[in-house]
């Protein structure tokens, strides 16, 4: 018994002995393991901070762009006025179809809206920017065609409300060459309303020259001058350091955001299926200006040109063979501006060409059309940033060639072209500036028509006017 007690203490300390220098030899071994991984992990720590270290310094020798931030914001501006017609035509009369109060009833009085802007700019990096914008832009006039049909008026609902259009949705690339932007999409055209702060595109074009938008439009605008269109554009500066001249070259589809139609050359034209002014011809528009005497001078030279129709079928009773030939219609327009302190003073003037764009009743022919058309237009400050004036006068003759004795037919679908009245617009009015981009402007909008016809002429319509006395209200936000 006591040999075999012996015997198992002795096997137990044997034991005991043996898992001790285990022990020990695997934390030696454990030990040195994790030194040696610390070792290499300071290693390796250490030369990925150097790499770094070393970034870091090349990174301070090269140039960093601190001064572009990238642009995204939502904007809006809105104008409209409380106002009284005093008078206008009939609303039987076909003068007047070009302006916010046509058909409106004499001594009629409102407040209303006459432009809503909604937009969004997004820079989506240092090169590429798109742009939306949502615009309502009614007419006071919200007569129904017919009981079932729409208005006459596209911003109007056939409840009177008003509704929201796509105007501009593009993407622009900066830079594509050094100076020059490239624009893709629905925008707005050089004609007078293509000013776009921070790019290539110009900013001293007559719509914001002029700077009473909210008043009333350029003459070319309200004659119906392309202002938005979809297409492409390349819009740029010969100057980019300075920015002082430029150019703009763009084509369109002509469509003023409206989608393009299904023609049939073998049917009769008529309402479903329309004359093809869509989707088979372009507009073309082209654009250089300049600004002289440290900013003092604003020089712009625009012109356009579009094939619209080609050998569209017409009725006998308008020429005789039953085709009409191919029409076209381009513009020419120069606009000046001196620009100082308390004075602006502005000059547009236009002539503008329809190709077949009238047909003669008595000979049945179709002829050539020259419409033109000449503004000026003064502002000036009275206290600095609070009180200002504006007064401008227009003058537009549709048809220079015009025979008095005749009537006509009228071709082209341009806008409400009307050969048989010549107009003489006049506005004036004071601008209060109560804070930063808010305005209320007292003023007097008057339009005055004279018929082309010789008063023998069976359709002749005596001299006519609309005056407005209005209170207009303009506020942006946003920008």
């Amino acid at each position: 018994m006591k040999k075999t007690f012996t015997y198992l203490l002795s096997t137990a300390l044997l034991t005991g002995l043996l898992m001790s220098s285990f022990t020990t030899e695997a934390q030696t071994t454990f030990a040195s393991a994790e030194t040696m991984h610390k070792k290499t992990v300071i290693k390796t720590d250490s030369a990925a901070n150097a790499a770094i270290a070393t970034t870091k310094a090349a990174a301070k020798d090269e140039p960093v762009d601190t001064a572009w931030h990238p642009q995204r914001r939502l904007w809006g501006y809105a104008f409209g006025d409380a106002y009284y017609d005093q008078h206008s035509p009939a609303v039987t009369s076909p003068q007047g179809k070009e302006n916010n109060y046509y058909q409106s009833p004499s001594n009629r009085n409102a407040f209303q809206f006459r432009r809503l802007y909604l937009g969004y700019d997004y820079d989506i990096n240092k090169k590429f920017k798109a742009e939306v914008l949502l615009a309502s832009e009614p007419n006071e006039n919200t007569l129904p065609v017919s009981s079932t049909v729409g208005v006459q008026n596209g911003d109007n609902l056939a409840d009177g409300r008003m509704s929201f259009y796509i105007k501009n949705f593009n993407l622009r690339a900066r830079e594509v060459w050094p100076g020059t932007d490239f624009v893709i999409g629905e925008m707005s055209t050089p004609g007078f309303a293509l000013n776009e702060g921070g790019t290539n595109a110009p900013t001293s074009l007559s719509e914001t020259t002029w700077g009473y938008r909210s008043v009333e439009r350029t003459i070319t605008d309200f004659h119906k001058n392309n202002s938005y269109d979809v297409g492409a554009a390349l819009q740029g500066t010969f100057d980019p350091k300075t920015k002082n001249f430029g150019y703009v070259f763009m084509i369109g589809d002509n469509t003023t955001s409206t989608l393009s139609t299904v023609y049939n050359s073998n049917a009769a034209v008529s309402a479903t299926n329309p004359n093809p002014n869509t989707g088979f011809f372009k507009i073309f528009y082209g654009d250089l200006w300049g600004k002289f005497l440290n900013n003092r001078i604003y020089v712009d030279l625009y012109a356009d040109y579009a094939k619209t129709q080609s050998n569209t079928p017409v009725a006998a009773t308008v020429i005789p063979s039953g085709v009409l030939g191919t029409q076209e219609h381009n513009m020419y327009k120069i606009f000046v501006s001196y620009n100082s302190t308390p004075l602006t003073v502005g000059v547009e003037a236009y002539t503008q060409q329809f190709g077949l764009g009238v047909t003669d009743k008595n000979t049945l022919t179709a002829e050539n059309v020259t419409a033109q058309g000449l503004s000026l237009w003064a502002k000036g400050a009275i206290v600095k940033n609070q009180w200002g004036w504006f007064a401008r006068f227009d003058a537009y003759n549709p048809d220079t060639k015009y025979n008095g004795a005749n009537t006509y037919t009228v071709n082209t679908n341009y806008g409400s072209y009307d050969p048989t009245e010549k107009e003489q617009f006049v506005t004036a009015g004071l601008d209060f500036t109560p804070a930063k981009n808010i305005h209320f402007m007292p003023n007097i909008w008057l339009t005055r028509y004279m018929d082309q016809l010789d008063n023998t002429t069976t359709g002749y319509v005596p001299d006519n006017h609309t005056l407005v006395y209005r209170m207009t209200f303009f506020y942006t936000f946003g920008k």
